[in-house]
């Protein structure tokens, strides 16, 4: 929209020009902050954001191995896309709710938009995969061998690993009346079949589905007395393609495609008559695998007849179909990570820093109480705070640990130290956010262990999502009670911490952590609106705070004074923080 440019508060970009006059100025007092050209669809937003990703798949810049990375986020994100953002358009369809966006846009043109704009990144994606990456891997000795040119040696030891493996655990469904189409898991991958000819019992519906089984990985390493040379690997898929016609003898197999559908899977609850949100969740939980389809990905040479088929039974439109000229479940292929020894190939390793204060072994609590530390993730490690947690756990000095937890390790440092601590007869209060996307399940168990050691655990006020990272510490310091606190913008989460840019703040200070105690407070129990004094707390004042500190920065430039925002978000979509952001605007301004 506005900005100052160089320095100048009167030299601004009005609708993509420069102007110095006072009269252009003035025009911005007139701006209609309503017009929808003044702001970017969400989803359409997400998904550029997405296809950056896709692009740096083409960047010869980076390491092969990591560009192939790039290649298989794109689909992880489109995945999620699809299962919560596209699912929730499509009920505003189906209830009716077609509300137009700030942008003007309504749900049905959006979804138009995405799938036609998914449609052409998918084709883009697979020429990708097809033209650049598998050629560049196959120079560097890396192979994915289509099951089309297996040597004999190859196709037998293949033939062996179908009836040790896959046959034993496959469950091919013939379709008839006494067998419907199986409700098939989100995101599984399957095979849709044309048969030809009648079975023991006499039945020719000419029609099955054969589910891969989810228990078998989906990438396999050829070994090496097959194929001694270099690293080589086949799909699961290719296997059960190749033989699939061992699972119907007596009968011809005239077409085997690969699909795999997409699902919703953003969880529901309702505040109306929900006692126990850990129950109710964990019955969500079950029927998010086999939510509304959003999206079917079919193999490119799947005939009309068998996807028309698909498209009935999964109550999809032609726009939700997507045809791939390669694997339907291509994200897969990730697993190649950790089956060949590249580095070369990988973005170069580097250390993360620990700050001298907090070296392994000091006091923290001694080097907190002296200066307030702030990390910044990754290049900081994060082992600090696990030491930290872990020295509370032991301290007898420390009466109390209160602690939000929104994604944890798959088996959380985190976790165990908690445990320990309430085993040691501290105080210990967790806040845990059941509603993590996608973690959902794994914070119900932590809750369920973190109970049986004796903490006390909630789950945060029904109806908001708790998302603050908050631990603090309670410590008898000779004759005063001292608090600790540490606050973050990223996970309690090891792996995370070393992928995304967060901040840590470890401190002492009195009145940060008194802020710190009473959000807890509030949180755990009930009573009237706090005031913090320096924390800014959603949903009470985060809005009117953003709105002054922007105006406060705006005045400033106005005076001629150094201005500056910095914004670190995933995205904004608070129309009235932008609104009142340009009250000053509307107000008038100071020449300088």
């Amino acid at each position: 929209m506005t900005q100052p440019i160089d320095n100048n508060p009167l030299r601004v970009v009005v609708d993509n020009s420069v102007t110095d006059s006072t009269e252009d100025y003035r025009r911005l007092e007139d701006l209609d902050l309503n017009s929808s050209a003044y702001y970017e669809n969400r989803e359409l937003s997400y998904l550029k954001f997405n296809f950056r990703v896709l692009e740096q798949a083409k960047n010869n810049n980076h390491p092969l191995l990591e560009r192939l990375t790039f290649l298989l986020i794109f689909t992880s994100n489109l995945d999620e896309f699809y299962e919560i953002r596209v699912s929730g358009l499509k009920k505003q369809l189906e209830f009716g709710r077609q509300g137009q966006g700030a942008d003007g846009k309504y749900p049905e043109q959006t979804l138009k938009e995405i799938h036609e704009q998914v449609r052409e990144a998918l084709d883009e994606q697979y020429r990708i995969l097809n033209e650049e990456l598998l050629p560049s891997l196959a120079d560097e000795d890396i192979h994915f061998i289509h099951r089309s040119k297996w040597s004999k040696d190859l196709a037998a030891w293949a033939k062996k690993y179908f009836f040790e493996e896959v046959v034993p655990v496959v469950s091919p469904l013939g379709l008839d009346p006494a067998h419907p189409f199986p409700r098939l898991v989100n995101k599984s991958l399957n095979f849709i079949l044309s048969l030809e000819g009648k079975d023991a019992f006499g039945r020719d519906s000419g029609l099955a589905i054969v589910p891969a089984p989810r228990s078998l990985p989906r990438l396999i390493k050829v070994p090496n007395d097959i194929i001694p040379e270099g690293d080589n690997f086949i799909f699961l898929s290719s296997i059960i393609h190749n033989y699939v016609e061992e699972f119907f003898p007596g009968m011809s197999v005239n077409e085997c495609h690969q699909f795999r559908v997409t699902r919703n899977s953003d969880l529901e609850m309702s505040n109306v008559e929900i006692e126990d949100v850990a129950s109710a969740l964990q019955g969500e939980l079950h029927s998010r695998r086999f939510g509304a389809a959003t999206k079917l990905e079919v193999g490119k040479e799947c005939p009309e007849e068998l996807t028309n088929f698909l498209l009935e039974r999964f109550n999809l439109t032609e726009e939700e179909l997507f045809r791939l000229d390669g694997p339907v479940n291509i994200q897969r292929i990730m697993a190649v990570m950790d089956m060949v020894d590249r580095p070369e190939l990988r973005f170069p390793k580097f250390s993360t820093e620990i700050p001298k204060a907090l070296e392994e072994n000091s006091d923290i609590f001694a080097a907190i109480h002296k200066e307030d530390q702030l990390l910044l993730h990754p290049y900081e490690s994060f082992t600090p705070i696990i030491d930290w947690l872990r020295q509370a756990a032991k301290d007898p000095s420390v009466l109390s640990i209160k602690q939000t937890l929104y994604r944890t390790n798959e088996s959380s440092e985190l976790v165990e130290a908690l445990i320990e601590a309430a085993r040691n007869g501290k105080e210990v209060t967790v806040v845990i956010e059941l509603r993590a996307r996608f973690d959902e399940e794994e914070n119900i168990n932590f809750a369920s262990i973190l109970q049986e050691a004796g903490a006390v655990v909630v789950y945060g006020v029904m109806g908001y999502k708790t998302h603050a990272k908050m631990l603090l510490f309670v410590r008898r310091e000779g004759n005063k009670l001292t608090r600790y606190a540490h606050l973050g913008t990223g996970n309690y989460h090891r792996k995370t911490s070393l992928l995304y840019t967060d901040y840590s703040l470890m401190t002492a200070d009195e009145v940060l952590c008194t802020d710190v105690h009473k959000v807890f407070q509030q949180i755990t129990g009930m009573g009237k609106k706090i005031h913090p004094k320096l924390l800014i707390h959603a949903p009470f004042n985060l809005r009117k705070n953003i709105v002054k500190l922007i105006e406060q920065e705006k005045a400033a430039a106005y005076e001629g004074e150094p201005a500056r925002i910095i914004a670190k978000m995933n995205a904004l979509t608070d129309t009235e923080s932008l609104k009142n952001s340009m009250r000053p605007l509307r107000q008038g301004f100071r020449s300088t």
